[in-house]
């Protein structure tokens, strides 16, 4: 499939390392792939669904002790520890291998070793790049199969010379919890991934690749590598304009990726297009402006709470040709549940671990992290745009986080270096979901605290070198907080397609058609600019309510990002604490 010498002396090195019985060469070809779903199938690690009410689907349940990304098993090795900073797990690389080949040494005997050539982003786009994934695990091939341009094609594009490929060695090993590391080694280009078989682990192409491993390429290349989704507003005349958005988990990043408009601006003509859900590749194009890709193929999505009214098109995203993780398998029909699939659980299932389920005893029935991966290709709004080698152009930045008081429904950053400074302060409130306490301030700037594969100093210094860069083309960059409550503890702002409403403001600011307020934290709109129309119980005077920059809660919220800041020493940029110090200015006017 290649005759690429690098990435033959490697394979080589690793076979010899993990000494696998059979070794396959994934070549993306349609028989190949049916003939490791029958397999699968045989094995009893995948399961084929409904073929007349979930086409092509199989379910699949990974370990009990394998659910989830485990972030203190997750390592950035770079040779100096000051490289990885103080947010990321760190080990010495050879330290980190020795202890990785103790592991990896004999992993595949009895097993066949899959190499899985995949390219990130579109075949033949600038923006591209190609890994190579050794596995033993058919999940993974199937799943990337989904999530990447995966085979063939891949090998074509990395050419019969390059060394710029990203090295990715998986096995499920013994599946032993307290040997299961996920590794990344930015300098070597190589990510080492052991005893796990769950999604975010072990699909390389992911977070570990597309944003850990891009992130450190991105920043000596003169990129960007962020979490974030691209999303096209449409508007009646039919122009589009492109935003990107970042969101810690649990705000609504997927529903706005795929959101849909109030039936009042559908019936207007407005739409919304995806590009990506989750992650985008960002270079400056030949015109000066940043323009992005996905470099996904498809959606790791989390099941449960996904239903028809919450995500629509997501839903229908996974009606066919999908693969599904730690769902429950309702036997009756043999398809798929999750909680907030709807109200009728079905009676006759079996859970997430596999077991005879009965949904009146309080228990979950699918794991709360449990997953779809499904084709983009699927989605009803994808956009037209989404294979075009050279991106789409960014007007706007948007970042947010789900704060119950502090940050105002949206405001706009004063110019890029405030805008960076925005992002980099960035939190959300943990909420009764997640564990711990209620209410607590997590910083997650820019939604990369856990993917970023470097010392995240430097990756704000990078932004701001990035912001230099583009001068006047640079987007625009905002927050939002879909999340303010009243003091009972309810949402006043109505949230999901009514964010749309925000989002045609933020869109005329930048085309400079709309005007803005002045207030300590940044650019607000009139409160009348908000269109409310058919919202109901929402009126202008809401909006304005939800505007109110609270000085006391935003000195609170300086004390809170100077603790943050503190843990950068040296690597904090000074403009960073320059426009701390503007805003601790601003606050006591």
């Amino acid at each position: 499939m290649t005759n690429n010498k690098n990435v033959l002396n490697w394979i080589e090195e690793m076979k010899a390392l993990v000494k696998p019985d059979k070794v396959v060469w994934i070549d993306g070809s349609e028989a190949q792939l049916k003939e490791l779903r029958d397999q699968a199938l045989a094995t009893g690690e995948m399961e084929a669904l409904n073929p007349e009410k979930l086409p092509g689907c199989l379910l699949h349940r990974t370990a009990i002790n394998d659910v989830a990304r485990v972030e203190g098993r997750t390592f950035i090795c770079s040779r100096r520890k000051e490289d990885a900073g103080p947010t990321n797990n760190w080990e010495d690389p050879q330290v980190m291998y020795a202890k990785l080949r103790t592991l990896f040494d004999g992993a595949m005997q009895g097993r066949t070793m899959y190499i899985l050539p995949y390219c990130m982003g579109p075949i033949g786009s600038p923006f591209s790049k190609v890994g190579v994934e050794l596995t033993d695990s058919i999940y993974v091939v199937l799943n990337m199969d989904i999530m990447t341009r995966m085979g063939q094609q891949a090998f074509d594009q990395l050419g019969d010379t390059s060394n710029d490929f990203v090295r990715g060695l998986h096995s499920k090993a013994k599946m032993e919890e307290e040997n299961r590391y996920i590794v990344q080694f930015p300098e070597d280009n190589t990510i080492w991934s052991v005893n796990s078989g769950y999604g975010g682990n072990v699909l390389l192409g992911k977070k570990c690749f597309a944003l850990r491993i891009a992130s450190y390429q991105a920043k000596n290349e003169g990129w960007m590598a962020e979490h974030m989704l691209i999303l096209g507003l449409e508007n009646p005349k039919g122009e589009i304009k492109y935003v990107c958005a970042a969101f810690p988990s649990a705000c609504g990043k997927t529903n706005l990726a795929m959101l849909i408009p109030p039936k009042k601006f559908q019936d207007a003509g407005y739409k919304v297009w995806t590009v990506g859900d989750d992650i985008a590749w960002l270079r400056v194009g030949p015109d000066g402006r940043l323009w992005a890709i996905n470099p996904e193929n498809g959606f790791f999505g989390v099941a449960p709470g996904t239903n028809m009214k919450s995500n629509p098109n997501a839903l229908i995203s996974t009606q066919k040709n999908t693969i599904f993780t730690n769902v429950v398998h309702n036997l009756d029909d043999n398809t798929v549940w999750w909680e907030g699939l709807d109200k009728n659980p079905p009676k006759n299932a079996l859970n997430w671990k596999g077991e005879k389920w009965d949904c009146t005893d309080g228990s979950k029935g699918a794991h709360p992290n449990s997953r779809f991966t499904a084709p983009a290709v699927n989605c009803p709004c994808i956009s037209s745009e989404f294979n075009n080698p050279n991106g789409v152009p960014i007007s706007a930045i948007i970042f947010g986080g789900r704060r119950a008081k502090t940050a105002p429904l949206v405001y706009q950053a004063r110019d890029w270096k405030h805008g960076v400074f925005v992002g980099s302060t960035m939190a959300s409130e943990t909420t009764a979901a997640a564990a711990g306490a209620v209410g607590v301030v997590r910083r997650d700037p820019m939604a990369m605290l856990p993917f970023c594969g470097y010392n995240m100093g430097d990756y704000w210094a990078h932004w701001l070198e990035m912001g230099e860069k583009l001068g006047d083309k640079a987007p625009k960059i905002f927050n939002v907080n879909w999340f303010r409550t009243d003091d009972e503890g309810h949402f006043i702002w109505p949230g999901f397609g009514d964010n749309m409403r925000v989002l045609n403001w933020i869109i005329d600011r930048c085309e400079g058609r709309a005007e803005a307020v002045e207030t300590p934290i940044g650019y607000e709109p009139k409160p009348e600019d908000i269109d409310v129309e058919g919202l109901g119980d929402v009126t202008t005077d809401t909006v304005k309510d939800l505007l109110t920059v609270d000085k006391a809660l935003w000195k609170e919220e300086v004390k809170g990002i100077k603790e943050f800041y503190a843990k950068f020493g040296d690597k904090l940029p000074k403009e960073l604490e320059s426009q701390l110090a503007t805003l601790e200015a601003n606050l006591d006017k």
